[in-house]
């Protein structure tokens, strides 16, 4: 035999030589639809570059596969997979069924007695135009009883690639396939179910916890359709760019949407900060795999999702166990329809490595776990709106007690008030007629809430008010006895003087001398001194006496309920000398009174505000220096920014108001003296006799520094 008819023999025999590998798979009707990945091999092409004609060349370049469903993993390669079928039944269309719905490209090559038939399906290619539309790859096989064929199969995916490959004949794969499709159409309904109602109980409760639900739940439902290979064809979506992109981008939206609804349902910002720092990470994760997504580095972004779903899922799962051992019962739901549902992930990926059998409980464990993953979160997210609602109520109510206990209390605290008031009135006309009249009147002229705080301003200065006029009068009634005795005296040298002046038997010179000896027996040049001294003493303590009347008469103003025209340095002034028996001599007082023009006003209510300001000044400054030196109470008087309006600025060294209360100090009844002390309804009374006046109070206060009050004043009103 020369060379050239072993060449030509070599030749026509070659292309059987290099498509045997190993036994074929032999079919018969009890083995149909049977996974065959024992009786395949497997070839990498890192290069994707080889042809059909090299690979099938080169069988030495295969390696037999012992898995009964290979995992060929994520890489940017061609998986080449060989296989033989050798059909011992009476069944002659036999059909090639790769049931893994996610892969890029599939190329089917058959080899029958050297003639090569090939099927390429990819992303660009309808379902509709194949031979069996359907999200599977399934390729026809006609083959003879005794007959035997060998197939090849490209296949090229950028995510997780597994090769179901199994046999069927028409009936057998029909029945499959609806086991498969009713499955999916049960799970669309069930997880559309979900949807929906949430949908429905969002609109009726306007609960942001189910707009979060809802868009996890979709973007769950989404992702399940890209893994089951539904999403193309339910949209019609044969575009090769979103294709190529869709299972992976629907992972990272149903990530993204299930860590905001961890956060919301959890709620990890308010529950667990640190937590909550830890899921924005995650988030940052699959935003920058999509990003990695859209610039179209595939294996990275898949990879990239995956890495983040399994962190964030147990972090998420050891989030919820923490809580539910100390927070409510929904996060106890929270926690096993989460451990569910990763028990569900963690089948399905089990079986990728064969741990687990490659069958169709284990194939669709994801659905299964996630629809009862859906149905207890909705039933958990029920509860928490339950309790939430049950919670507001009890608050409302909790609330509505409060109130009412408060106005209890105010009606009976207006009644001990008005008691006090009663029995402090009692107490000053008792003690001080004097003062009737003007007390009298200022009850009857001011408003009751008024008249209440300003009868109970007067009635803790009463004692000095009586001491500052018991002074002047003492003094005056001190100096009656020494100015009697003295006049006496007086007449008594006038009678001297008279009786020598018509003595009989004495010289002119003898009757001066008697006179002049009697005058420097009595002292009569200091007598006149004295006189002088008693005189000027009472003219001065009748005059103090006289300013503190005044003074009294200009703060009371019996004129108060009618709008005049007053001076305001005068009311400060009047109110300072009310104030002087509470003035320490260790307050430095310092009066800056401004040329300002006279105001229309309600001057005995300015009065008003002008005491209550001024006694928590002094009130303060006590406090910080115990009535020793050091304080200092300012007041200052002038025409403010707008010339329409005037100012008068009223400052201390005290002890300051706390920024926490500096907001509540114009609240009726608040105070923080000690019980007896204060009211807590003079700062209020300023408040609103300014706002009467259509001016503004402004309160700058620093803790252990001081306090000034600033009030401006329209010069006119608008009535």
């Amino acid at each position: 035999m020369d060379c050239r008819k072993f060449l030509l023999i070599f030749l026509i025999i070659a292309p059987f030589l290099c498509a045997y590998s190993g036994e074929p798979f032999q079919f018969f009707k009890d083995r149909e639809g049977q996974y065959i990945g024992k009786n395949i091999s497997i070839f990498k092409d890192p290069t994707k570059q080889l042809t059909f004609e090299e690979v099938r060349s080169q069988p030495d370049l295969f390696k037999e596969n012992k898995q009964e469903v290979p995992n060929l993993g994520v890489e940017d390669v061609n998986n080449w997979i060989r296989f033989s079928i050798k059909n011992e039944s009476d069944i002659e269309d036999l059909i090639v069924n790769l049931s893994q719905a996610n892969i890029d490209e599939v190329v089917f090559y058959s080899l029958r007695n050297g003639v090569v038939d090939s099927l390429n399906v990819n992303s660009n290619v309808s379902s509709a135009k194949l031979a069996y539309p359907h999200q599977y790859f399934l390729f026809e096989v006609p083959l003879k009883k005794g007959e035997e064929i060998t197939c090849y199969l490209r296949l090229l995916s950028n995510t997780q690639l597994s090769a179901p490959i199994s046999i069927y004949s028409d009936k057998g794969l029909f029945k499959t396939l609806m086991k498969t499709d009713v499955f999916s159409a049960i799970y669309i309904g069930l997880m559309l179910s979900m949807i929906l109602y949430n949908i429905f109980l969002y609109f009726s409760t306007r609960e942001a916890h189910y707009y979060v639900y809802v868009s996890y739940i979709f973007w769950v439902t989404i992702a399940q359709l890209a893994i089951l290979g539904l999403l193309g064809p339910l949209f019609s979506i044969e575009n090769k760019w979103i294709s190529e992109r869709l299972l992976t981008f629907s992972g990272a939206m149903s990530g993204i949407a299930a860590i905001f609804f961890v956060k919301s349902f959890l709620q990890t910002a308010k529950e667990s900060p640190k937590f909550n720092m830890l899921l924005n990470v995650f988030l940052i994760g699959y935003v920058v795999a999509i990003g990695l997504l859209i610039g179209g580095v595939f294996i990275p972004a898949y990879k990239m999702v995956n890495i983040v779903a399994g962190g964030g899922s147990t972090i998420v799962l050891i989030l919820a166990f923490q809580l539910s051992q100390q927070k409510y019962r929904q996060t106890k739901y929270f926690l096993v329809a989460w451990c569910i549902f990763l028990v569900s992930v963690l089948v399905y990926v089990l079986k990728d490595y064969n741990i687990l059998p490659y069958n169709f409980y284990t194939l669709r464990a994801v659905q299964i776990g996630s629809v009862i993953e859906a149905i207890l979160l909705s039933f958990a997210l029920g509860d928490k709106i339950n309790i939430y609602r049950k919670e507001k109520e009890e608050s409302q109510t909790r609330e509505l007690i409060i109130s009412q206990e408060n106005e209890r209390l105010i009606r009976e605290q207006n009644i001990v008030l008005e008691q006090k008031v009663n029995e402090r009135t009692l107490e000053l006309t008792e003690s001080n007629e004097s003062l009737q009249k003007t007390l009298t009147h200022l009850k009857e002229a001011q408003s009751q809430l008024v008249e209440a705080e300003k009868m109970a301003s007067l009635g803790q200065l009463t004692a000095g008010v009586a001491h500052e006029i018991n002074n002047p009068i003492n003094f005056v009634t001190s100096n009656v006895a020494p100015l009697k005795r003295d006049i006496k005296m007086v007449w008594d040298t006038l009678d001297e003087v008279e009786r020598i002046a018509f003595a009989e038997g004495l010289s002119q010179t003898e009757k001066q001398e008697q006179i002049q000896a009697y005058k420097e027996e009595l002292d009569i040049d200091y007598l006149k001194e004295e006189v002088d001294f008693l005189l000027k003493g009472m003219h001065d303590g009748a005059s103090r006496t006289a300013e503190i009347v005044k003074s009294l008469r200009i703060f009371s103003r019996v004129d108060e309920d009618t709008l005049k025209y007053a001076d305001i340095n005068e009311g400060l002034e009047s109110t300072l000398i009310i104030l002087g028996s509470i003035i320490n001599e260790g307050i430095d007082v310092q009066k800056v009174y401004g040329d300002i023009p006279e105001i229309e006003c309600y001057a005995g209510k300015l009065n008003q505000v002008f005491l209550n300001i001024l006694t928590n000044a002094i009130y303060a400054i006590d406090k910080k220096f115990e009535r020793g030196d050091g304080g200092v109470l300012k007041i200052e008087t002038g025409v403010y920014e707008d010339p329409n309006y005037i100012f008068i600025l009223i400052s201390d060294n005290g002890i300051g108001i706390p920024q926490n209360i500096k907001e509540k100090i114009f609240e009726p009844f608040f105070t923080t003296k000690d019980v007896g002390e204060g009211t807590g309804l003079g700062m209020s009374i300023a408040y609103n006799t300014i706002a009467k006046h259509e001016g503004k109070i402004i309160v700058e206060s620093e803790l252990d520094k001081g306090a000034i009050f600033k009030l401006i004043i329209p010069i006119k009103q608008d009535c």
